[in-house]
């Protein structure tokens, strides 16, 4: 919607941000030594494992694992997506957020003018939620909400209203530019006109709160049944769910979130007592409907009718589900009975079984296995065969991880076969060297203490250059991650550990990096002074190039004595010995 926000901008704001002032304004801390603690915010606990590092600019949890810069608390507090947590920081900074120039200035709009359209959409709301409540018109409105079961507190929450069946209500109140470009009038020869009228008004808001768009529906038979507001630039189909920001208003942390059809479902479940659904505006469920979904809660299921549009509607489903899926997620299928949807069902059977019937929904697993192999004779090899064939390109799209291993065990069960992953890999799980590659993970203690070091200390980077280290032939565990940092912190002159893991942002290396800024070294949670950590820091870094060194000697040595070196070896160990020489081997 604007250009980029300049890398410079975000370290600095990270570098000018205080991240104990920020959470302590969300979550109340207490100081214990150097730290600041709290009882975790993303998980329950009732002894204090929250960690706040005013020295480090992070915060980790002891208890769950999770940890990050204010960015990162921001994005995982408030449930925000990057841009937002960065201009959300930047709010609590009192700045304001720079916009790198875009190749087609033309296609960016200005920030006031979406605020203006966040406004006026706001201010139409209200109209129709006025227009609902005192015109005469409205009864009609009011009298097909009471029909299904709305009561005067559900409508307020969802702030329902009312299309007067006028063509410039809103183009006689509101300026009528702004109207076309919100999408809310349209603009046709020249003469501006509503797109909505005589309809009962379901405002559509993003999980902030902030309305983006409408949805209608008729109180008549006339076509179209329900029309959505078209995309503009504060509105996008694809990436907007209707109910969930009176889902998260009512619970932050949902265990999991039913993902239904239409506007009034959503309500008639609220209404029941069933908080937790949402739906899609009018278009199929999008990877970027479950991405975020997935940011509140770990379970989704899938809500259908049972007909055939339902079945068809559920199977298109699972390929963006596939894409979403990794370990911690689950997705599961809920068909309905025939000639239900979750409004008539809710009624029918109360929350009570309703609720029965979510809980005890189909695993994504079973449902998919089951509907691609019921017209298949597994019998028969050919079936087989198939079933493989029409699996693969789902597979395709799963994470690395046990669920996709044991998806492939499925796979191989139903099949009677060995069959192999698309990598062309076995896709059975193998504990042998699933554990080697966790052991080859751990740093040994000294290359882990120094990187660590580094790692939560920016500025050691001028001992390093001190040094002058011969890179070439030297080898210690962690040798590549520790020069990949160097580079980072060479190129990018962090001014602390919360701006260096941001450039780590989902980079390959981020978890590591995220590990090593919480380890806990030399100062066991005591303050340590700068001189004391440079000392540390220098002679871990000398005792680990001196092992390094000899360890290139003797296979140069050894090599030598066996066949002869090349002339880059002969010009390593003239080096290597100039050194040895020297004493510092």
């Amino acid at each position: 919607m604007s250009g980029r926000i300049p890398r410079y901008f975000i370290d600095d704001l990270l570098a000018r941000v205080d991240i104990v002032d920020l959470i302590d304004s969300h979550v109340p801390l207490k100081k214990t030594g150097t730290n600041f603690v709290a009882r975790c915010p993303f998980h329950t606990e009732k002894t204090p494992s929250f960690s706040v590092s005013r020295n480090k600019q992070l915060f980790h949890c002891f208890g769950c694992g999770v940890s990050g810069n204010a960015i990162g608390f921001l994005m995982d507090f408030s449930h925000l997506d990057f841009v937002e947590a960065v201009e959300d920081l930047a709010t609590f900074a009192g700045v304001d957020v720079p916009r790198e120039a875009s190749d087609h200035p033309s296609t960016i709009p200005k920030k006031e003018n979406i605020n203006d359209h966040y406004q006026l959409l706001e201010q139409v709301a209200a109209f129709y939620v006025k227009s609902l409540r005192t015109d005469e018109a409205g009864k009609k409105a009011v009298n097909y909400l009471k029909a299904r079961g709305v009561s005067d507190e559900l409508a307020k929450a969802f702030m329902l209203g009312y299309a007067p069946d006028e063509w410039q209500a809103l183009a006689n109140r509101f300026d009528q530019n702004q109207l076309v470009q919100a999408g809310m009038s349209v603009n046709k020869d020249g003469k501006v006109y509503d797109r909505f009228r005589g309809r009962v008004m379901y405002p559509i808001r993003d999980k902030r709160g902030r309305i983006v768009g409408f949805g209608g529906r008729v109180l008549d038979d006339s076509l179209p049944k329900y029309l959505n507001s078209p995309e503009t630039l504060v509105f996008q189909k694809g990436k907007e769910v209707y109910g969930l920001f009176e889902l998260l208003r009512n619970n932050s942390k949902p265990k999991r979130i039913l993902i239904v059809e239409g506007y009034m479902d959503v309500i008639t479940l609220a209404g029941s007592g069933i908080h937790y659904s949402v739906a899609t505006l009018g278009t199929a469920t999008s990877q970027a409907h479950l991405d975020l979904l997935f940011r509140f809660s770990s379970e989704l299921v899938f809500c259908f009718d049972g007909d055939k549009a339902g079945r068809e509607a559920a199977w298109r489903a699972m390929e963006p589900a596939f894409s979403t899926l990794k370990d911690g997620r689950q997705v599961r299928i809920m068909l309905l009975p025939q000639l239900h949807d979750p409004d008539s069902l809710v009624r029918e059977e109360a929350a009570e079984g309703f609720t029965e019937r979510v809980q005890q929904s189909q695993p994504l697993s079973d449902y998919f296995f089951d509907t691609l192999s019921g017209e298949l004779n597994l019998n028969e090899m050919e079936g087989r065969s198939q079933l493989i064939n029409k699996a693969k390109p789902y597979f395709e799209k799963l994470s690395q991880g046990v669920f996709r291993d044991m998806m492939f065990a499925r796979l191989n069960e139903l099949t009677r076969t060995n069959v192999l992953d698309v990598s062309g890999n076995s896709a059975r799980l193998n504990a042998t060297s699933t554990s080697n590659r966790r052991h080859e993970s751990r740093l040994p203690s000294l290359p882990r203490l120094i990187i660590a070091l580094l790692v939560q200390h920016p500025e050691l980077i001028n001992k390093v250059e001190q040094k002058e280290i011969i890179w070439d032939g030297l080898e210690f565990s962690g040798i590549q991650l520790f020069r990949d940092i160097l580079a980072v912190v060479l190129e990018t002159k962090p001014a602390n550990t919360a701006v260096l893991l941001e450039h780590y942002r989902n980079h390959p290396n981020e978890k590591v990096i995220k590990d090593l800024a919480s380890l806990s070294l030399l100062t066991s949670g005591q303050s340590v002074a700068a001189e004391g950590v440079e000392n540390e820091f220098n002679d871990a870094l000398d005792r680990l190039l001196t092992q390094a060194r000899e360890a290139c000697l003797d296979r140069l040595l050894a090599k030598g004595k066996s066949k002869s070196l090349d002339r880059v070896e002969k010009e390593l160990l003239r080096k290597l010995l100039v050194i040895k020489h020297s004493g510092a081997i």
